[in-house]
């Protein structure tokens, strides 16, 4: 590597070797390692800025790549470029996921004599794995440029808190702007995770790598494989005696979803994406039955759980990924509408909450939906409530209130009377009794039984998968 001074200052700092955090993420003994001998032309250094190879993870194959940061600062030159094509053409082809952890300041200028030639790049091969396996990036320090784009393309992206990234690190941005920024004012958490490309915050490499097992745990080697089963061992029937009370009756009042979902999941656990971006929604990963399933649920207690651009994002995103690996999606529905308002409009919230409506109109996995207590307009559609829209199981507790709109506001923009006031709101109180009285959900049920129903839902619609798993067509990647 880099040599015992620079691994020293590496250690000092709280932060793993590139070797080690490979060590950290695949099972142990399992690492196998290509292009030892690829590096500079003019010999100037034994090795090149990243470790290549493949491990195991849970037994499973993965390609992986760490940017190593004590070698010509984990940069990118001729040689760490072809190791980077390599495993992702690997990846691809052996039908494995990629991971990729970066510490690096992107590519390096040529030397004399260097050339990368006519040659395709890393980010090409890269970018054609979207949908077929699945690519996850940890960024464990500074990552600038080439190497750090490959968030951009990435499933799921995490950091610690020593991590940064960004196109054009400080020296870069002084010389072309002027501005004296340091790298985590550009690039640290405060700025990544805000603005969605990092899903993910974790404490340290220790963690951060904890979570990229975790993550992959739940996916299948590739779309064409399905999830393997998994979790707790407390796969079966239960009901849920408490959720009437963790649920208000009053939809005024906020609540924590996170609490419906830790009873309705297998043993209480999930795995949340994204939880600082966009939490008027929570995307997360759990088991039900002992199956992998990805569950898009509204946060009453954000915002009322109003649906904004930053929410619609991520759950588009999420739903693309889990659509391209089949995990069924389970939606628990529970918001007002999408967030109105000249700040919401600014944002572009019918750009966003329409990319969510598509990626859950076109996702073909299996979708199971429960309205929890009120949907409003177009809320209701991007979670997958308005009927043909390819789910297994729609169902709404009693007492639930739809609507193009809140009676209150549609007696406003009618200019109502008190009499078509009141019918308003009779009709919005009865609201789920029409709706499951015309078939638009399947059954009113009691609170109780939510998760039985939902064990029930996903085994009729695995029965589905009586051929090899596919990958879809297109790509997880969005504009």
């Amino acid at each position: 590597m880099g040599g015992d001074e620079k691994l020293a200052r590496q250690h000092g700092k709280g932060k793993l070797d590139a070797r080690q955090r490979i060590e950290a993420l695949v099972d142990p003994g399992s690492f196998v390692e290509l292009g030892t001998l690829a590096g500079p032309l003019d010999g100037s250094s034994p090795a090149d800025g990243v470790v290549a190879g493949h491990g195991l993870v849970d037994g499973r194959p993965v390609m992986v790549g760490a940017e190593d940061f004590t070698v010509l600062g984990g940069s990118i030159g001729p040689g760490s470029a072809s190791k980077r094509f390599r495993i992702a053409e690997l990846a691809g082809r052996e039908r494995v996921p990629l991971v990729m952890i970066l510490e690096g300041a992107g590519h390096r200028p040529l030397r004399d004599g260097e050339s990368h030639g006519r040659s395709p790049i890393d980010l090409q091969e890269q970018s054609r794995l979207s949908g077929k396996v699945p690519i996850v990036t940890a960024v464990l320090g500074p990552s600038a440029g080439h190497g750090a784009l490959i968030a951009s393309l990435s499933d799921f992206s995490i950091m610690s808190p020593q991590g940064a990234i960004f196109a054009a690190g400080p020296p870069v941005v002084k010389e072309s702007l002027g501005e004296e920024v340091t790298k985590e004012d550009l690039g640290g958490p405060s700025v990544a995770i805000p603005s969605g490309l990092i899903h993910n915050l974790a404490g340290d490499d220790h963690a951060v790598l904890a979570d990229v097992r975790t993550y992959l745990g739940y996916f299948g080697s590739s779309a064409w494989s399905y999830p393997p089963l998994g979790g707790s061992p407390d796969t079966g029937p239960r009901s849920l005696d408490d959720l009437v009370e963790v649920i208000p009756s009053d939809g005024a009042k906020g609540y924590d979803i996170r609490h419906v979902i830790s009873r309705v999941v297998d043993g209480g656990s999930f795995f949340q994406v994204g939880p600082d971006f966009g939490p008027a929604m929570v995307c997360a990963l759990a088991h039900l039955g002992g199956n992998p399933v990805a569950v898009v649920a509204n946060q009453p207690a954000y915002a009322a759980g109003a649906i904004d651009a930053d929410a619609a994002d991520k759950a588009a995103h999420f739903i693309g990924v889990a659509d391209a690996f089949h995990l069924p999606i389970v939606f628990l529905t529970d918001n007002p509408g999408v967030l109105a308002g000249s700040a919401s409009e600014r944002q572009g919230i019918l750009r966003s909450g329409g990319r969510m409506f598509a990626a859950q109109n076109l996702a073909r996995v299996p979708k199971l939906q429960v309205t929890l207590r009120k949907a409003y307009g177009f809320g209701s559609m991007v979670m997958a409530m308005t009927s043909f829209n390819g789910q297994t199981m729609s169902v709404g507790l009693p007492g639930v209130t739809l609507g193009s709109m809140g009676a209150a506001s549609a007696g406003k923009a009618l200019g109502a009377d008190e009499h078509d006031a009141a019918s308003l709101r009779r009709a919005e109180d009865n609201a789920g009794y029409r709706s499951a009285g015309s078939m638009s959900f399947d059954e009113l049920i009691e609170p109780a039984e939510v998760r039985n129903r939902l064990l029930a839902g996903l085994s009729l619609a695995l029965a589905r998968r009586q051929a090899p798993a596919e990958p879809r067509s297109g790509a997880t990647i969005t504009p």
